[in-house]
Order: C-alpha cells, then sequence, then structure tokens
C-alpha cells in the first residue's frame, strides 16, 4: 500500500471511530466516495490497524459461560454475544462462520494482549486455522519483543493464509517478538516417515520449544466434508470415514479424538507431527470455538482434560451449553 492511501486510511479510520463521524460524513471530510471509506475501514481492520475490544462481561452471556466453566472444569470461559444465528438458513451459513470467526478473534486477541502486557519473557504456542488466523488479524496496539511464538504442530500445510507459518510470522512481526515453527509436514506420509522427520535437529529444537510454552492457543475442527481439512485436500474421503468408524468426532492440530476426549486409534493419529494430549497436559490450553457445528468435537476436546480456557461464540456457546 502506498504511503499516500495508507495516511487516507489512518485518517478514515481516525475520522470514524474516534471522531464519532459516520461514513457519509467520513468520505464528505475527506473528499472520497462513500463506498471508499467503506473499504478503507474494512482494511483497517483486516490489516490490524484498528483493533476493536469488547468488555463481554456488559453483553447478558454470564450465566452460559459459568455453566461451561463449571461442567468442564475450566479456569475461564469468555463468550461473545449471541448473535441468533440458531435457525440461519444455508445461504447465510458463510455470513455466520465469518462472524464467528472474527468475533472470537477479537476476544481471543484481547486475552492474548493482555498476556504480552507482562514485561517478562513468554512463550506462546499456536495451532492453526481460521479462528487462530482472525486472533492474529485483530491483534494490535501491543510490542512483545520478550515474547517467542511457537508452532505446535507440522507447519508446512496447504493453505497459506492460516497456516501455522504464516501464524507464526504475523504474529512476531505485529508484536517484535521471535517466531519458531516446526518445518515438516502437519501429517507425515508413513509412521516411518514421521520418526525420520522427528529426528531432525531443527525439530528436536523447535518441539523443545514447543513443550516449554507458557500458554496455547489451539482450535478444534469437526470431521465432515466441509471441515478444513478436507476442504485442504489434508485427508482423504477415505480417511475420514475410517476415521468416524474408529469413533473420532474431531481434531485438534492433527490429532483425533473421540466423543469422550480420547484419541483413537487410527493410524492417522501415528503419523501427525503435533504435542499429543500426554504433552497438552502439562501446558495452560486456551481452546478457541467459532462456529456452532463445531459444538460436538468441542465438547469431546473439552472432556479430555486438555484444555484450560475457553474463548467462543454466543451461539456455539448456547449450542455446547444444550448438549446433553
Amino acid at each position: 500500500m502506498a504511503d499516500s492511501e495508507e495516511a487516507l486510511m489512518v485518517r478514515a479510520a481516525w475520522f470514524y471511530y474516534i471522531g464519532g463521524l459516520n461514513q457519509e460524513q467520513t468520505a464528505t471530510r475527506l473528499g472520497i466516495t462513500r463506498a471508499r471509506v467503506n473499504k478503507m475501514l474494512s482494511e483497517a481492520r483486516d490489516s490490524g490497524l484498528v483493533s476493536i475490544s469488547i468488555d463481554h462481561q456488559r453483553v447478558g452471556m454470564l450465566p452460559v459461560e459459568d455453566s461451561l466453566r463449571l461442567r468442564f472444569g475450566l479456569d475461564f470461559c469468555i463468550s461473545t454475544p449471541a448473535f441468533g444465528f440458531a435457525d440461519a438458513k444455508d445461504t447465510e451459513i458463510e455470513v455466520r462462520k465469518q462472524i464467528a470467526f472474527r468475533a472470537v478473534g477479537v476476544a481471543a486477541a484481547n486475552h492474548l494482549k493482555s498476556l504480552l502486557s507482562e514485561s517478562e519473557p513468554i512463550t506462546i504456542g499456536t495451532g492453526w486455522g481460521r479462528t487462530i488466523e482472525q486472533m492474529t488479524l485483530q491483534l494490535a496496539g501491543v510490542r512483545a519483543p520478550h515474547a517467542r511464538f511457537i508452532s505446535i504442530m507440522g507447519s508446512l500445510t496447504a493453505n497459506n493464509a492460516y497456516n501455522p507459518f504464516e501464524v507464526v510470522h504475523a504474529l512476531a512481526r505485529r508484536t517484535g517478538g521471535e517466531g519458531f515453527f516446526l518445518p515438516v509436514p502437519f501429517i507425515a506420509d508413513s509412521i516411518d516417515d514421521r520418526k525420520v522427520l522427528l529426528s531432525q535437529r531443527s525439530v528436536v529444537k523447535g518441539m523443545e520449544i514447543a513443550r516449554s510454552a507458557a500458554v496455547c492457543f489451539i482450535s478444534v475442527g469437526e470431521l465432515t466434508e466441509s471441515s478444513l481439512l478436507r476442504r485442504q485436500g489434508m485427508i482423504s474421503r477415505a480417511e475420514l470415514e475410517s476415521l468416524r468408524k474408529c469413533g473420532a468426532v474431531g481434531d485438534t492440530n492433527g490429532i483425533f479424538f473421540d466423543s469422550d476426549g480420547r484419541q483413537v486409534d487410527h493410524e492417522l493419529n501415528m503419523r501427525t507431527i503435533a504435542l499429543g494430549f500426554a504433552e497438552l497436559m502439562n501446558i495452560p490450553v486456551i481452546l478457541l470455538i467459532a462456529g456452532q457445528e463445531k459444538s460436538i468435537a468441542a465438547k469431546g476436546l473439552l472432556k479430555s482434560g486438555v484444555v484450560n480456557g475457553l474463548i467462543i461464540d454466543g451461539d456455539a456457546a448456547e449450542a455446547l451449553a444444550a448438549l446433553d
């Protein structure tokens, strides 16, 4: 972006968010069209120039938060407002997902910012996915050169927008901290390949840093044809079906688990390169959930005992609370 264009975006954001002008008034003040102002405001949020903070204590979700916290033995539960998408039509599903991703991303970024506000050195572990990506996009206005960010899973995935390498790189760039990643595939081609990859010095060092994390941010995936793993071609349809037959209901960082939060006996779990449940038990873990379609998978992971804190959108929180 050219300096003049970025300066114009900053002024537009200032007039709109700080000055209290509406988009029409902002456009008039800057001598540009309202459509251009709208685009600039969107880019300002996506780039991290504008960070939106929400006081979740005032949005009426405290009873659900407390219920989920007690039910799953969590240290804390933060829920965004419920947006009322429980009966959304098929045509609204993608809109609902984008709202949920951004809402949870904002809440997670605010929580991460508070963790980084201390001057003490801290190591943050991260997973992957659209919710984690939104956390990085919404993180702004914080300098933390004392922080280290490390992917807790293999970082070579198909999509460049929200793979672990990009997540770590974005967090380091936004905070001035250091970024580390595991330079290996997310899922090895075979069990023997996994053993070879894990023996590499760079991977051994990365795993050591990951195990030393003060906190990890992870998300969960549901096992459906529309899940990220299938859409990215990281598992085949046959593998998806065989995982279901083993009782798997979801995954986190390529670790597949059943409805009781137990890792299933499947070859993919022996090929995944990531911190396992036993290792995550030794680290405070914060689970990010965006989308009510993930409620069954979220319930299974929460029952595993791995998760210490939950950040979730309101509709997903209500769906999760309604499950037996």
